[in-house]
């Protein structure tokens, strides 16, 4: 009984014993390698793109001045012109005829002229029937040049040196001056103008930024804007912002842009679509990479690392640029949390292992591309 009761004392023995040790193991941390960063200052740009359209710097319509089918099209649609260029010729045939009796109703209206001139002078009629003769004849003439007038616009010339857009009329069309579409538009495009539009929230960050205490001093500081075509590639040449509407559209709540470009090679034509790239200078500000970073119930947030532990801290993301977030609430120093964010949580035991910010940033790069 006696050797009985010692193997169940050893035995409770032996079980606290183990679950003390199982209790130990629960408490007793290992601290794992993670990479960690400090945060910097730097001086960066990043830009803010908008959709573009593209018009030349001189749009003019050409249509016709009178009624009459199309008997030849003589330029084809994105042809450089000049001004004067015969474009269209309409036919004349009925105004010819129409010609023919104007020009038959100044010789009876001369001939009448020439009758009473004499009769005037040897006083057998008033100078007042002359007079009405005389005003018939120039009221023929008149007639006659209007006529010639039309036969001249059955010629549709180039009003401007440019380039041809869209023909929308083909020979055998009747066209005329109330038609709801041009014979085609010409276009001036050495330069072109490109027109974005700005949210009003965007626009007052975009002028604030801008030094200078009025709208004519932040106008001088306008950078540079830089053009995206239609094929992703960056056009070669920087435009200028020149206009600034004053007003915001009650319809869209913006605000719109005028920017100018060079276009010596015509690669910018009226009507094409574009994306501009306004830039933003950032200057001594902190940043950290953007994989950084991680958000919880609407706040941005880091780990931050205090010796060999975590502790969440909330940042304020300004921007991001080129991979790397330029925020507020850390100091220059501060190490933090590289990579891993999913693994980790506040108050664990980490060891730090220092990286470049670069080898960060283009890890993530790398990952993505």
């Amino acid at each position: 009984m006696k050797s009985a009761s010692i193997f169940v004392y050893s035995f409770c023995i032996a079980l606290l014993s183990s679950c003390g040790n199982s209790d130990k193991g629960d408490i007793t941390q290992k601290a794992s390698p993670f990479p960690t960063v400090k945060v910097i200052q730097t001086s960066t740009e990043s830009f803010t793109s908008y959709p573009a359209s593209v018009e030349g710097l001189v749009n003019s319509q050409v249509r016709a001045k009178i009624p009459g089918y199309i008997i030849d099209v003589l330029v084809d649609e994105g042809r450089q012109v000049k001004k004067g260029q015969l474009l269209f010729r309409l036919e004349t045939q009925s105004l010819t005829q129409d010609a023919a009796a104007a020009k038959a109703r100044i010789n009876a209206a001369q001939v009448e002229v020439n009758k009473l001139a004499p009769l005037v002078e040897k006083d057998i009629i008033s100078n007042v029937q002359l007079e009405t003769a005389k005003a018939n004849l120039e009221q023929a003439k008149s007639a006659y040049q209007s006529v010639v007038a039309n036969i001249d616009y059955a010629n549709i010339k180039s009003p401007v040196d440019g380039v041809v857009g869209t023909i929308s009329y083909r020979k055998g069309n009747l066209v005329s001056a109330n038609d709801p579409l041009p014979l085609t538009t010409v276009s001036s495009i050495e330069k072109v103008y490109v027109y974005f539009a700005m949210n009003e929230k965007d626009v007052i960050g975009f002028l604030k930024s801008l030094e200078g205490s009025s709208l004519d001093e932040k106008a001088k500081h306008i950078p540079p804007v830089q053009l995206v075509l239609a094929d992703g590639s960056f056009y070669e040449e920087t435009g200028t912002i020149e206009s600034i509407t004053g007003g915001v559209n009650p319809s869209t709540g913006t605000v719109n842009f005028r920017a100018t470009f060079n276009n010596p090679k015509g690669y910018l034509r009226n009507g094409s679509s574009a994306t501009i790239k306004l830039p933003k200078n950032y200057v001594n500000v902190l940043a950290i990479p953007t994989m950084s970073t991680f958000e919880q119930q609407g706040k941005k947030l880091v780990y931050l690392v205090k010796g060999d532990s975590l502790v969440t801290r909330s940042v304020i993301e300004i921007a991001e640029v080129n991979g790397l977030s330029i925020i507020e609430g850390l100091a220059e120093g501060d190490e933090i949390l590289a990579k891993g964010l999913g693994k980790a949580r506040p108050g664990m035991k980490i060891i730090p292992q220092p990286t470049s910010m670069d080898s960060i940033i283009n890890s993530f790069q790398t990952v993505f591309k």
